[in-house]
């Protein structure tokens, strides 16, 4: 990730990711290009909203990948890779969402260190997160942290031939389903 390098105001942000085909993420006061993913990326990205579909069905709550923004006061917009909210307030803007329950992100070389450290630092200050899975698209290896009752974060790995558990979704499912069809 490059940060634009000055200050601007949330309004200008959303103004110029409106109008710019390529995607930025605002993190208090800096904006950042998204970089380009790669097929691995894509496809794991593809089979985990695949998988949460499937999962949901017809329920009220409600799934999106990367092209939806999530966002907590002025300070952060994301991107994530996937996320799910069940909060009828979501409903309201079709460009961002603010009372996420879920949130993956598939790590790549550019983007890792940031989505480990601070990106997992501001979801947190999200009331409504419950689970924050981390997807290696180098080895099976899936990382959930969960917050607990007393409010702090636990973390689970899974690896190859595993059954995944996500809790706020009350899902489970194959490692082998999340990385089918990669080359």
């Amino acid at each position: 990730m490059i940060a634009i390098p000055h200050h601007i105001s949330p309004a200008d942000y959303l103004a110029l990711d409106r109008q710019n085909p390529i995607r930025h993420e605002y993190r208090h006061g800096l904006v950042y290009a998204m970089a380009g993913g790669s097929d691995r990326h894509s496809r794991i990205a593809i089979n985990l909203l695949s998988e949460i579909d499937q999962h949901l069905g017809d329920s009220p709550s409600r799934f999106y990948g990367s092209t939806v923004k999530v966002n907590y006061k002025d300070e952060f917009y994301y991107y994530p890779d996937a996320f799910v909210t069940c909060d009828p307030r979501d409903r309201q803007d079709r460009y961002i969402k603010r009372y996420p329950k879920f949130i993956a992100e598939v790590l790549s070389s550019s983007t890792e260190a940031f989505d480990r450290d601070l990106k997992f630092t501001d979801y947190q200050n999200l009331d409504s997160l419950e689970e924050y899975v981390l997807i290696s698209q180098d080895s099976q290896r899936v990382e959930c942290r969960r917050r607990t009752a007393s409010d702090t974060w636990e973390t689970t790995i899974y690896e190859a031939g595993d059954r995944i558990t996500l809790t706020s979704l009350n899902f489970e499912f194959s490692s082998d389903r999340l990385y089918r069809g990669l080359d």
